[in-house]
Formats: C-alpha cells, structure tokens, sequence
C-alpha cells in the first residue's frame, strides 16, 4: 500500500510541481512518486479552491421573479433584483465558470 501523506505534504508536492516546469510523468519519476498521488492532489487543491454556491434565505414576502435563465452548463440564475445590463451579464459568467 502507497506511502499516506499529510495535506501540507500533499500541496508541497503539487506547487513543486507547478513550478517545475517538468510534464507529470517527468516531475514524478525525478520525484519517485506515483503520478496517481500528484494527480489526487492536483485535484486536492482544485476542489479545495473551486468557489462553491450557497443556499440564501430569502425573507421577503414578494417572491415573484424577475428573471429566470437557464445556462449552458444547467445552472439557474433566478431572481427578483433589477440588474444593470453589465451586472447581469458578469453574473453569467461567474455562474458559468463555477
């Protein structure tokens, strides 16, 4: 069974990595890891940085939409405010890249 690192450990290894310059394959075996281990903790720390939603409690009795739209990637954006044309469209692509 490999070898249990800690998370400080795990992201040392991958920032080593991203300033290494090195392919995954070459950083590894110069590093005499699994490239499974950096892959886990590539994706570590992409979890770990990924913006997430959150639920909001809405404590208006005035619950009509505004707008409802739909993105490419199936999320919704719903809502009762009056966005400025740029404000909405900075949304979109907030929502869209999370």
């Amino acid at each position: 069974m490999g070898q249990k690192r800690s998370t400080e450990e795990g992201l040392r290894i991958v920032e080593e990595f991203e300033g290494s310059g090195l392919p995954r394959r070459q950083f590894c075996e110069q590093k005499n890891i699994p490239l499974t281990t950096l892959d886990y903790w590539r994706w570590k720390k992409n979890r770990a940085t990924k913006p997430r939603l959150v639920e909001v409690a809405v404590n208006s009795k005035e619950t009509a939409l505004a707008f409802h739209v739909v993105l490419a990637n199936r999320r919704r954006i719903e809502g009762a405010w009056n966005f400025r044309e740029d404000d909405l469209a900075r949304l979109i692509r907030v929502v869209e890249g999370a």
